[in-house]
Parts: C-alpha cells; structure tokens; sequence
C-alpha cells in the first residue's frame, strides 16, 4: 500500500535538488530514501534537531553510502526524519512530529531511523539507509514489517554520517522485499572475510525469550514451527554473560560517554533544548566518568569473546528482535522508556559483541507486525543474507 507523502509525514521539507545517478546497474529503478544524518550533497544535515539543521550548512558531498548507492542506479527520494541526534528508538520528534508507521498506523514506527522505515513502509521509496547504534534499523524493522540489517560493525563506511557513538554506529537499511534488500547488500557489503556455511548450526537464544511475555514466546515458538524445514530442531542456549543486568549497563555507559564526547561540546556552547528523553539522556551521558567507562569496557570485552565462542563462525542465533510489537502512539513517555530499556537487554547481543543481526518481518501480533531477528558471526553478512532469504522463502 502507497501512502501520500504529506499524510506519511516522513520526508525532511527540504527543497528538493535532484542527486545524480548512474541511471542504470544494479540498483536501478529502486527509490532510495535517506536518513537525515547523511549527508547529501545540496542539502544540509539536520540531524533532527535544529540548532544541528542552523549549523549545517548545504553539505556539497554526499555520505559514502549515498554515493555507492546512487552509483548503482539507485533513484533520490529525499532525505527522511530522525530521532533528534540519533539518541532515542521510539520515532517520536519533538521538533519535527512523528512519521507515520506503514505497518501499524496507531503505533510508534520506532528510531532513531523512522522516516527511513516509514518511507518504505507507506510505499514512498523501495529502499532507505539508517544507521544503528543501539537499535535504530532492528526496532523500525520490527515495528513497520520490513527487513532491515545490523551490519558487522564498521563493514559499511560512515563516511559522510553524523557520529553518535562510534564505538556502536554502523550503518543499515531497509526493504520490503528480500530481492530489493540483497541488492543492496551486495552494493555496500563486499566479499564476507567470515561466510556462514551452507547449512549453519542454529540456535535458539533461551534466556532472551525468558524475559519475554507468554504470548511472544507462544507467537515465536510458532514460527520456529513454520521454519522447521529451513532451520531443523534448533539448540536452545544461554546468551547473555554475566547477565543482562550487567551487559544492559554497559551498553548504556559505553554509549552514553561515547555519544557526550562526540555532542557534549555542541549541546553546552549552543544550549541545545533537547525533546523529552533525548535531553535526560544526554544529562546522564554527561555524568559518566572514564573510570565506568574502562570498567564497562571490561565487561564488552568478556561478553565479545564468549558470544564469539558460542556462534563460532558457524552458528547462527535465532531471537525476536525486541520485546514486543511497538507501542501506541499515545502510550506515555515513561511507557516508552520502559519499553526501550527493555528492547536494549536485547538489542545489545549484537550491539556489544558488534556482530550481524537482521530483522525480518516473519511474526505478527494483535494484527502488527513483530520481526523476527538471526545473529551471526563478524564478517558474515552476505551469507546472512542468504540464509534470511531462505527463511522468509520457507515462510512465504
């Protein structure tokens, strides 16, 4: 289904100023659309907020991900909404309003990437880039029913892409078909340095469903049923080491230092007035010290080595890509941070040990959508790829 751009509520009201493309290759006929925190050359970078939008300036060189895509015949759309600095998963700007959800019209398309997963969602562009830090490719994906990829982490230049924190940014897209979706992977990605077999070792993450409500677990233990001629008996296994607690806290130390050294500057000497969350979080941000930052640091490496162990370079994990399907747009604020801190106990596996995680729109609840998330080891996008391809084929 096709949206009308001014009720989608998605696309940045730039001017628009066509961006050159190859007009033809791989990727043509295909609309891209574009987060704003790439930068595209004519347009400044808003980054979703706008003291960033007043210091900006018309960039005159696009990200290098824009450019790859448009060399490979992929058409401009336009440049697309975000969670204000990237800094929050639930779509909703207090600047700029909240982009429609093409899955879920009552529900939140979920961030920091929502117009990329609105736009595709409501049938304005084929395929949008994002990026993801802690999240903000897997929940839109999850939310608006699109396929959308964690990278390996620094697998695709973010070259031309505003930092949030480095340490976890990579960037990601979306489609709504895996045809479209693989295109594009094989524009960004290169030669996988790790491919998967062909017929990998899967297993089940067993302590992430435990956190989960019955009727996740009942709709996901559902759908391992239907992929049963795809993926065999998988192996349930313990993931999160020490615990969930612990790694919860240190994503968001880690993340929250990282994303003050790189705004910190900016938000004091131009007294930026931030949305709510977005402005609490970087108030904590500010508190971390160096000392919590080595001492999470610790805990990343510990987690990096053992998730390894447990993948080895032939294991893929399967897991719901978060909690649940997206809340109401009129759910409160505090509803909404409760629901991402929850989120982040999973969306951390892949973001802490930087691997691959891809989210597909196999599940549905209460008549939304709800993906359906596989794991895989550093280096092995392509082959994941792959190997989603044959899940979303089995569950046709």
């Amino acid at each position: 289904m096709t949206a009308d751009a001014s009720s989608a509520r998605c696309f940045v009201p730039y001017p628009f100023v066509p961006v050159a493309s190859s007009g033809s290759g791989p990727l043509a006929g295909l609309r891209l659309a574009v987060k704003d925190i790439f930068d595209v050359a004519g347009y400044p970078t808003g980054c979703g907020n706008p003291h960033m939008l007043a210091l900006s300036g018309v960039k005159t060189q696009s990200a290098a991900a824009v450019q790859a895509l448009a060399q490979a015949g992929a058409r401009f759309a336009g440049k697309v909404c975000t969670d204000e600095l990237a800094f929050s998963m639930n779509g909703k700007n207090a600047h700029f309003g909240t982009p429609r959800n093409g899955g879920a019209p009552d529900r939140i398309p979920g961030g920091s990437s929502s117009g990329s997963a609105s736009a595709v969602s409501n049938g304005l562009a084929d395929i949008a880039l994002g990026t993801d830090t802690g999240g903000s490719v897997r929940a839109p994906a999850s939310h608006c029913g699109l396929i959308g990829l964690r990278p390996t982490h620094a697998r695709v230049s973010l070259a031309g892409v505003m930092d949030l924190a480095p340490g976890f940014d990579t960037c990601g897209w979306f489609a709504r078909d895996m045809d479209a979706f693989s295109r594009v992977g094989d524009v960004l990605l290169g030669a996988d340095s790790a491919p998967l077999p062909e017929t990998p070792r899967v297993l089940v993450a067993a302590d992430v469903l435990a956190l989960l409500e019955p009727r996740v677990q009942g709709v996901f233990s559902e759908t391992l049923d239907r992929l049963a001629g795809a993926i065999g008996t998988p192996l349930p296994v313990k993931t999160a080491s020490p615990s969930f607690d612990a790694l919860y806290w240190a994503f968001r130390h880690i993340q929250g230092y990282e994303a003050w050294q790189t705004h910190g500057e900016n938000i004091r000497r131009h007294d930026f007035q931030l949305g709510p969350g977005v402005a609490e979080r970087f108030a904590w941000s500010a508190t971390i010290t160096p000392q919590q930052m080595q001492q999470h640091s610790a805990v990343r490496a510990a987690f990096r080595e053992d998730f390894a162990r447990l993948l080895g370079r032939d294991g893929v994990l399967l897991m719901p890509t978060v909690p649940d399907i997206a809340p109401l747009l009129t759910d409160s604020e505090q509803s909404l941070e409760n629901y991402r801190n929850q989120a982040i106990r999973m969306l951390c596996l892949a973001g802490l040990s930087g691997f691959p995680q891809i989210s597909l729109p196999l599940m549905r609840l209460d008549e939304a959508p709800f993906g359906f998330s596989v794991i895989a080891p550093a280096g092995s996008d392509r082959s994941l790829i792959r190997f989603a391809a044959r899940l979303m084929h089995e569950c046709a």
